[in-house]
């Protein structure tokens, strides 16, 4: 890992699994990038690639599941964020029941936020997303959220980040 790699990976990220739905197609995909915007309306904003498969169920459905993951949930966070949906149905093996709109919510999640999508910008290499929050609710009140060093190097992000600033 270099300098600039390891400086990055002490900055402190939650792990997501991230429902999308459009009509009758479903997706999910694991996230670090996810922060509170704002109180009123509540808000939240994500970090997505726009090359990821399932980021026109996204844009198409209008909305977003983000699903809190648990410590010790490594074994989902990998199943979600190192398949690709193009491939393979991710949720098969995943219990998991639509929200409002129809996006997976992960029954095995700590908590669940519900979005519908109000704007987005590029950033980078990815889209940042926002969403207004409309529904949700705690799954498990005496789990503790995963961090994203759990995952240690699973998204090979590593090989990413420029060598130099």
């Amino acid at each position: 890992m270099n300098d600039v790699a390891a400086l990055f990976h002490r900055l402190t990220f939650g792990v997501y699994g991230i429902g999308v739905a459009h009509g009758d197609q479903r997706g999910a995909f694991t996230a670090a990038w996810v922060m509170q915007t704002s109180f009123d309306p509540l808000m939240l904003a994500l970090s997505v690639n726009p090359e990821n498969a399932s980021y026109p169920l996204l844009r198409a459905g209008g909305g977003f599941i983000v699903n809190v993951l648990r410590q010790g949930q490594l074994v989902l966070a990998r199943r979600l964020g190192t398949r690709s949906g193009r491939d393979e149905d991710k949720l098969a093996a995943i219990r998991w029941h639509p929200g409002r709109g129809g996006a997976p919510v992960l029954d095995d999640a700590l908590a669940y936020f519900e979005c519908e999508l109000t704007g987005s910008m590029p950033a980078g290499d990815h889209e940042l997303v926002v969403g207004r929050v409309v529904g949700g609710g705690i799954l498990d009140p005496r789990a503790t959220p995963m961090s994203y060093a759990e995952t240690g190097e699973m998204d090979g992000s590593s090989a990413l980040y420029p060598a130099t600033f």
